[in-house]
């Protein structure tokens, strides 16, 4: 029997209320000197009207900057518009935190110009599009994908993989797996036409709000996406999307296409989904032609596009039909066994990397 979105949930929520305060530090993601129990508790039993207020105390504190500081400078990247690397930035972080400290503070930090890069696409033919912040954007960012990050974990649907605390690419696979060898052999391939770059930022900002009240941390977010971009010698600002490679950005990928989520989990269709890849298993056909319908009527309200060619039903009973997600070719092997095997080019690229080092 179909349980709808709420009795979802609700369900969810009942069984988050079993555990222990240590597992809700997992479960939401939420950072230690970051968050406190107080504000968990807060999250677990939820706060009055649903809306977080006063924010951006937490995103300015000088130990949450240290913190998310210490956070870019590990994963390295490359250097901005301004051209300063993070190790420059290491070199005298304290004066450089006090000051976007004091401009968080008084309402007058703005972020750099992004730089753009064209890089290979992880799964899949051509390039895609590369935002690189300036380090102290990218630490701001940190900072405040930290304080609000937990608030929307709470969320999110069961089947959602991509950039989330304790999950990933295997995950995914994994789940795609299990529904593939339990007959579910029509799949829908979702592919949204340049997703990133093509969220209506109002629609995006809207569903932020149902969450956060604190006006500071919703121009913030609004600062981010209005970033405007250099490709080249080319400058101009977005009037669409969230910058592909900003630290936020994923985040409020997520939140967008969560009520997505949950719609399919309500109607029974499993929907496993990383980032902007997406694929449905259904028992039938006519199943996966009703799953197509309600995601294309979905997205044209959402004000997204599917690429027509790339988004398709696979009969995955026919012979020689596969299915690509994630880097993996899911396909019967000639005596009729479900297996998954790494694509041609995942291997290449794979062993390009290892001969590298």
């Amino acid at each position: 029997m179909e349980q709808t979105t709420n009795e979802l949930k609700g369900s969810d929520v009942l069984a988050k209320d079993r555990q222990e305060p240590e597992d809700l530090w997992q479960r939401y993601g939420a950072k230690r000197g970051v968050w406190t129990l107080k504000m968990l508790e807060a999250l677990e039993q939820g706060v009055k009207g649903n809306k977080w207020f006063s924010l951006m105390d937490k995103v300015c504190r000088l130990d949450v900057l240290a913190m998310a500081a210490e956070k870019v400078v590990s994963n390295a990247g490359g250097c901005g518009v301004d051209n300063m690397t993070v190790h420059t930035f290491q070199k005298t972080s304290q004066d450089r935190l006090l000051a976007v400290n004091k401009q968080l503070k008084e309402g007058c930090y703005q972020p750099l110009v992004i730089k753009r890069k064209w890089i290979p696409k992880s799964f899949g033919s051509g390039e895609r599009p590369l935002g690189i912040p300036a380090v102290v954007d990218r630490v701001v960012q940190t900072a405040l994908k930290m304080v609000i990050e937990p608030i929307f974990e709470k969320e999110f649907a069961p089947r959602s993989y991509g950039f989330r605390p304790g999950r990933g690419c295997k995950h995914a696979l994994r789940e795609v797996d299990n529904l593939w060898k339990a007959e579910r052999n029509f799949i829908v391939d979702i592919d949204i036409k340049g997703y990133f770059d093509s969220i209506p930022q109002d629609k995006l900002m809207e569903k932020v709000k149902e969450r956060i009240a604190d006006g500071r941390v919703l121009k913030l977010i609004e600062a981010y996406l209005k970033q405007k971009v250099m490709d080249g010698l080319e400058e101009w600002q977005p009037d669409a999307g969230t910058p592909q490679g900003g630290v936020i950005s994923p985040l409020l990928a997520n939140i967008y296409l969560n009520d997505l989520d949950w719609i399919m989990e309500g109607r029974g269709l499993p929907m496993v989904r990383y980032a902007d890849d997406m694929v449905i298993l259904c028992q039938s056909k006519e199943g996966a032609e009703e799953a197509l319908r309600v995601i294309q009527k979905w997205m044209t309200e959402a004000g997204l596009t599917l690429h027509p060619e790339k988004t398709r039903i696979v009969d995955m009973t026919e012979k020689g039909a596969y299915l690509e997600f994630l880097g993996y070719q899911f396909k019967r092997t000639l005596n009729g066994k479900r297996n998954r095997f790494p694509r041609k080019k995942s291997l290449k690229k794979f062993k390009e990397k290892i001969k590298a080092h």
